[in-house]
């Protein structure tokens, strides 16, 4: 699985620190939603889903946290700990957050509202699922197209 990171220029001085998200520069896609999550325990863990169409793009303003990310290939784990960098998480991907350090703003951009009809929530069927369409972006690719 490609793990994507986006670099987030930073601006500053002496005053402080400025980072600009941009739709279509720096966050490869229109941004539809942003929520944050805060105040989320050690021992929590959050995600533990898929979307279909959505494509997102995580940033820890604060703090570090875990996230293991599937495509359906095996999953590979990611540590947030840099404001400077943006995760991309596109869709089929499964997703699970944890180990969240107690300071931990994780931010996260969508290029989707939410739609609860989006969302795999069993790892199973994501697994079914994924893999159906590993196996048909194989049949393309050795039937030549």
């Amino acid at each position: 699985m490609e793990i994507e990171r986006i670099s987030l220029q930073k601006h500053g001085d002496h005053r402080g620190m400025l980072i600009a998200l941009e739709e279509n520069r720096n966050v490869p896609f229109d941004i539809r939603r942003v929520y944050y999550l805060f105040a989320t325990k050690n021992d929590v863990h959050r995600g533990q889903h898929a979307h279909r169409h959505l494509n997102q793009m995580a940033v820890t303003l604060h703090g570090s946290v875990t996230i293991l990310l599937d495509d359906g290939s095996g999953p590979v784990e990611v540590v947030l700990n840099d404001p400077t960098q943006g995760l991309l998480i596109g869709n089929m991907v499964w997703r699970e957050l944890y180990d969240f350090s107690d300071d931990c703003v994780l931010m996260v951009l969508a290029d989707q509202l939410y739609d609860p009809a989006d969302y795999i929530t069993d790892y199973a069927a994501f697994l079914r699922e994924a893999r159906g369409m590993l196996y048909m972006e194989d049949m393309t690719a050795c039937a030549g197209g």
